[in-house]
């Protein structure tokens, strides 16, 4: 592997652009979830944020819960180790849109379950009672 990656279009036809690769495809996997439309769905985001390595993002309209963990198979080359008998989803895989140029971003993405709570409150309609403000504080008892 090359200290610089070259560019997408510098890679040859005869080269593998994993070979050039850090290997992102393989250190994280994404799963859709249904589309939150009350705050009970966003409290199960929520939950989901509340553990390590998880994330949660909107692309085209779909939600995704994703999760930061690298396969047990990827090599120190990032290659993989299991190349020949690799689930077939892998084998499915191609680069043509790869995130190998590192200019991906999402429509929405959320890391802590504080950012999901307060983009659950500016989007949400307010439940029965609910006030625009912040709760009142207790009194502080009267010292003798």
């Amino acid at each position: 592997m090359l200290d610089t990656k070259p560019s997408r279009e510098d890679v040859g036809p005869d080269q593998v652009l994993c070979e050039f690769c850090t290997a992102k495809c393989c250190r994280y996997f994404a799963l859709p979830i249904e589309t939150p439309t009350e705050f009970a769905d966003f409290e199960f985001i929520r939950w989901y944020l509340l553990h390590d390595r998880a994330s949660v993002f909107k692309d085209d309209d779909v939600w995704y819960l994703l999760v930061h963990t690298t396969c047990k198979h990827l090599r120190d080359d990032n290659m993989c180790g299991i190349y020949e008998t690799r689930p077939q989803i892998c084998r499915d895989y191609t680069t043509d849109a790869c995130e190998y140029d590192d200019d991906w971003c999402y429509e929405k993405y959320f890391e802590t379950p504080e950012q999901i709570w307060e983009y659950a409150e500016a989007t949400m309609p307010r439940r029965p009672g609910q006030s625009m403000r912040s709760p009142k504080p207790p009194e502080l008892p009267i010292l003798s």
